[in-house]
């Protein structure tokens, strides 16, 4: 599992008397949030990771995560529903992607989480590996903003097209994308000329540089020409729940893709 918040900082848990019990009030889940640091417990593992860049955003009703490993550029992301409860966040993944493998059976995770004075903590004290039960910990700092935009959600790519002077031609493949709080992530899989699964990741910070562009600022890819780069991309709002954004790469052609909401 991996991660990101911050429109609203996660609420700390307040406890208040009730007839002799306590009662915890849920948690404020969205915003944009940066991994400090990793932690993996079990009986025969014990390691923690300062290293992984991770981001984490939670809109209204859905979470996306997605991370790159610098020495090897791993990439790994997933993306679904979560509701809260007291002081667990309920993540409902409905897809995940780690290097060359992807999986879109649904699963459920129960998060116990603690604020902090940076951000939270995060801790699955379950969670399934080869032959045993390990403790996964994870803390993660607040770096989103209370901006907002038409773009705010999770969505799913449905159309991709290359376009080269007369010639254009439909990619394949599948990808997600999350805007929140300032900050986008998106992740994708494709298959390679051997059938070969990839997995690819981009995060950073946008904002919405006219009614119809936006400037994203990459932080963090798979992909070296997005690290550290800046896009300034078209966009065409199909209502509410889709949009369309034109990457115009000059000689080099352009990149249409059609994006449709997810909804909970």
């Amino acid at each position: 599992m991996k991660l990101v918040f911050a429109v609203l900082l996660l609420s700390g848990i307040i406890i208040i008397g009730c007839k002799g019990q306590e009662k915890k009030e849920n948690v404020i889940m969205p915003g944009a949030f940066k991994m400090l640091s990793q932690s993996i417990k079990g009986d025969s593992i014990d390691t923690t990771s300062t290293s992984l860049q991770q981001l984490k955003i939670f809109t209204a009703d859905h979470m996306m995560y997605a991370n790159v490993n610098s020495p090897d550029s791993i990439s790994s992301f997933g993306i679904g529903t979560y509701n809260v409860n007291g002081d667990t966040a309920i993540e409902n993944v409905l897809y995940n992607a780690s290097d060359s493998t992807n999986d879109d059976t649904a699963r459920t995770y129960s998060l116990v989480i603690e604020k902090t004075a940076k951000g939270y903590i995060q801790v699955i004290p379950e969670i399934g590996a080869p032959n045993q039960k390990v403790k996964l910990t994870e803390e993660y700092e607040a770096t989103g903003t209370t901006t907002t935009s038409p773009l705010d959600g999770a969505w799913k790519q449905v159309k991709s097209l290359y376009i080269k002077g007369n010639d254009t031609t439909v990619t394949t493949g599948l990808q997600y994308k999350t805007y929140y709080a300032g900050h986008f992530i998106w992740g994708q899989t494709w298959k390679d000329s051997l059938n070969k699964s990839h997995t690819g990741i981009g995060f950073g910070k946008f904002e919405m540089s006219g009614a119809n562009k936006v400037k994203e600022s990459g932080v963090a890819s798979t992909y070296s020409d997005v690290r550290g780069h800046d896009f300034d991309i078209a966009i065409e709002l199909n209502g509410t729940d889709g949009f369309t954004q034109t990457i115009d790469n000059g000689s080099e052609g352009k990149v249409v893709e059609v994006y449709q909401r997810l909804k909970k």
